[in-house]
């Protein structure tokens, strides 16, 4: 059993919040601003978005479990 699995609610702040509905497909990481980005590694620690690289691009998307 996954750690995500058992933790049911995560607590986001409202900025994350904001970052988290934004992102609805895989987008490129640098097509945020720098506070979105520091927002989407904090995300990304919470395991609620996933960075995958996709031909030298960071793409940013939700995990399955959370959207």
């Amino acid at each position: 059993m996954k750690i995500n699995e058992l933790i049911k609610d995560v607590y986001t702040t409202n900025a994350e919040k904001d970052v988290l509905e934004e992102i609805n497909h895989p987008t490129p990481l640098s097509s945020f601003n720098e506070r979105e980005q520091v927002i989407i590694n904090n995300l990304v620690r919470k395991s609620l978005i996933s960075k995958v690289n996709n031909r030298g691009h960071i793409l940013v998307m939700k995990n399955e479990t959370y959207t």
